[in-house]
């Protein structure tokens, strides 16, 4: 069962590393997380920031996108560099931490239907580029996590986010070839959780409709994190399967921009009321559902991000204070 209450998805607006992984450490002590700012360019999006821990795969950009090449060059040593750089802030900002730390990279289906062939269409085409990215992958997150932990010798426990956008639309059949006439074949789903097996209990964020609850559960992964607006009625069977298994559930309570953030009582009650429909007790909820922003910050202004990292902490204690919701909203 869970430690952690509240937690980000993982970007953040601006520029300032150093900023923003002191306001990560301040307001979501619980799961502190390394964050991300793609404000700053190539590199420091979410593919591109994925790709420089890609081992014996450097990357390129294009004007279609990110591409395979056959040595690194300037694009590869920018997002290296930007990641180096992020690490140096969260050893500044977390150097007393103890407990356990959050990291995020872009899981290998989102990357594969991302990233190009050297001389063709996209990784998600060849099942032999996919297994080999997903090896490249595993090992440096493996050399990653090693690394933060070197940084940081407080941190118990890294726990890894694989964000996987594009995982439902891979599944369906739905993501266009690089020329953008066409659509790339569905991927079996027993290739899905192979994958998933290689990486150390993950949990997978994917803030888009359709989330394969069921594959994950066979996969056996540590947790789903999802937006719980996106959360549809004909999901919570093979939602509640899940967490019957025991997954975590990382549930998306807050706006990813800026807008009005109302009490912690109502930012709790869409997990109240999920968990109400889902029929399980309610003394189980705090131990299972840790709440965060619906999707990244990287939207929002460095104002918003703050708060709304800290609604949903003060929204976790809600749901560990009053798991049956009788507290009045306000």
């Amino acid at each position: 069962m869970l430690t952690w209450e509240a937690t980000g998805v993982g970007s953040h607006p601006g520029k300032d590393h150093l900023e923003a992984a002191r306001v990560v450490f301040g307001e979501v002590p619980g799961l502190p997380y390394l964050p991300e700012l793609p404000a700053r360019g190539v590199g420091a999006d979410m593919v591109g920031r994925t790709a420089a821990l890609l081992v014996d795969l450097p990357v390129e950009v294009q004007p279609s996108g990110w591409r395979l090449t056959d040595r690194p060059g300037r694009d590869h040593r920018r997002a290296v560099d930007h990641l180096r750089r992020d690490l140096d802030g969260l050893e500044e900002a977390g150097h007393a931490y103890e407990g356990p730390l959050k990291v995020q990279v872009c899981g290998p289906w989102t990357l594969a239907g991302a990233v190009e062939l050297r001389h063709g269409d996209k990784m998600l085409s060849d099942h032999g580029a996919v297994r080999d990215l997903t090896a490249s992958l595993a090992q440096g997150v493996a050399d990653h996590v090693a690394e933060v932990r070197r940084r940081l010798p407080g941190v118990t426990e890294v726990v890894l986010q694989l964000d996987e956008p594009g995982l439902p639309g891979a599944l369906a059949g739905t993501v266009p070839t690089a020329s953008g006439f066409g659509r790339l074949a569905a991927v079996e789903e027993w290739r899905v959780e192979e994958s998933l097996r290689a990486f150390p209990d993950p949990v997978v964020h994917c803030c888009a409709p359709a989330v394969p609850y069921a594959l994950l559960r066979r996969a056996g992964v540590r947790g789903v994190s999802v937006d719980a607006s996106l959360v549809r009625r004909r999901d919570e069977d093979s939602l509640g399967e899940a967490v019957e298994a025991g997954m975590a559930l990382l549930l998306g309570v807050v706006p990813g921009t800026d807008t009005r953030l109302p009490g912690p009582d109502v930012v709790a009650k869409p997990a109240l009321e999920l968990w109400r429909r889902l029929g399980f007790p309610p003394d189980r909820l705090s131990r299972q559902v840790a709440l965060t922003p619906a999707c990244g910050l990287a939207g929002a202004s460095p104002a918003y991000a703050r708060a709304a990292l800290g609604a949903c902490r003060k929204a976790a204690q809600v749901l560990r204070e009053d798991p049956e919701g009788e507290r009045r909203e306000r």
